[in-house]
């Protein structure tokens, strides 16, 4: 099964698209960008449009987001929030199965400790997928991170067709 992680944001949208059977298997990963001289709302139609091309491209069966768990700064949250939501109405426009996770919780899929280091989180993510190099740009880790995440708790959550083999 195909699970399609995303770390959100509004200039810079990380994805990650792991096949989850016996092992998993890193399909491909990147980023989508937005232009930061639009408008707000023509950088989330910008979004939208970007991520359903996304979905109808890889043809994913469940898509991990992870969630907003803090923020300093209260504008940035609500723009990244703001691009959460475009995120998720594409996929549940396309009828995938949504997970959500906190950073906390991906930290603890990946490592078993909440508190890691976002290096930590990014070795391992090169470990299970059995990768050279570490997967750059961070924002693209990070969302493969979340696809990892989604892959070994979804069978907990009530999903083991997620890693079911092929």
């Amino acid at each position: 099964m195909l699970i399609l992680g995303i770390d959100p944001g509004t200039a810079t949208i990380g994805y990650g698209l792991i096949r989850a059977g016996k092992k998993l298997e890193l399909v491909e990963y990147g980023c989508l960008k937005t232009d930061p001289d639009r408008t707000t709302s023509q950088r989330l139609k910008d979004l939208a449009d970007q991520i359903d091309e996304l979905i109808k491209r890889t043809e994913p069966q469940a898509m991990a987001v992870e969630e907003l768990f803090f923020a300093k700064n209260v504008t940035t949250a609500i723009k990244v929030s703001q691009a959460r939501g475009v995120i998720l109405l594409a996929a549940e426009n396309h009828k995938l199965k949504i997970f959500e996770y906190t950073p906390l919780q991906i930290k603890q899929a990946l490592t078993g400790y909440g508190r890691a280091e976002k290096k930590q989180i990014q070795q391992m993510v090169k470990m299970i997928l059995g990768l050279k190099d570490i997967p750059r740009p961070d924002d693209a880790a990070d969302a493969l991170a979340c696809s990892i995440c989604c892959a070994h708790s979804a069978p907990a959550r009530g999903y083991p067709q997620l890693t079911a083999k092929k």
